[in-house]
């Protein structure tokens, strides 16, 4: 373990090293083409390709230099370990909200997701990101244990006007809490009346807050006592693929909303 620790530090210490060694393993090239890709003066070069060739990770063919089948291996897997660094650079201050119980993929596929944060002046940042996709969607589907005013609101009004076309699950506690308020009551009457939208209730509670707005994921992101931390957006072709899984499963097991249950 301890040699192995060793080169992990070899490559870590020198940013050249790592370019370098994935550079020659995406092909090969010259020193001249290594020297204006990485900045690296031909002195560094040339420890640099020494150091590689007595580990048998690069060889010299003629004025070009290639990546061996370990030199390949190493730089393969030391991307994917800086793509997962960089992940959780990303993630760090948001893991404690994701509710990653519920999701069966790979958290690399969040690398180039939307983070949306409240702040001082913006404290409604995240739930505004939300709407600004909703506006522009042509097909919503959501999930998710609440369904806030703002967003009702602006789903009501556009698939009334035939713009949009909704699907949702909802949690029973989401359902009641809108029945309670009178205007929230009369929307949510409004939006199930209309012809392009579909709504489940279900009994068992749904941990998330999920929308996917035409192709692309949406999550908020709340704490243990409800406050909202962030939102977190993508459309990489895994999250949608399980954001649609699970629709479909939430959608199985609920029931059809009825205007009945409506009643305040």
């Amino acid at each position: 373990m301890d040699s192995v620790l060793e080169e992990v530090e070899f490559l870590a210490r020198s940013e050249n090293r790592v370019e370098v060694l994935t550079a020659l393993a995406d092909s090969r090239r010259t020193r001249r083409d290594l020297e204006a890709e990485t900045d690296a003066s031909q002195a560094t070069l040339g420890r640099i390709l020494g150091d590689f060739q007595e580990r048998s990770w690069v060889r010299k063919d003629g004025s070009e230099y290639v990546a061996t089948a370990t030199g390949t291996l190493v730089a393969r897997g030391l991307t994917d370990l800086l793509e997962i660094l960089e992940t959780e650079c990303e993630l760090r201050g948001l893991v404690r909200y994701l509710p990653t119980h519920a999701m069966d993929f790979d958290l690399r596929h969040l690398a180039d997701a939307t983070i949306t944060t409240p702040t001082q002046t913006r404290p409604n940042a995240p739930v505004r990101r939300l709407l600004d996709l909703v506006e522009t969607a042509d097909e919503v589907r959501a999930f998710s244990h609440a369904f806030n005013e703002q967003n009702l609101t602006v789903i009501e009004r556009r698939v009334t006007a035939g713009e949009l076309s909704f699907s949702g699950v909802l949690s029973r506690n989401a359902i009641e809490a809108l029945a309670d308020d009178p205007e929230l009551n009369d929307r949510l009457r409004s939006l199930l009346a209309a012809e392009d939208t579909e709504i489940h209730v279900r009994e068992e509670g749904i941990p998330l807050a999920v929308t996917i707005a035409d192709d692309t994921v949406h999550m908020l992101l709340r704490d243990e006592t409800g406050v909202l931390r962030a939102s977190i957006d993508t459309d990489d072709e895994a999250v949608r693929s399980w954001a649609t899984d699970t629709f479909d499963h939430y959608w199985r097991t609920a029931t059809s909303l009825a205007d009945d249950d409506l009643q305040a």
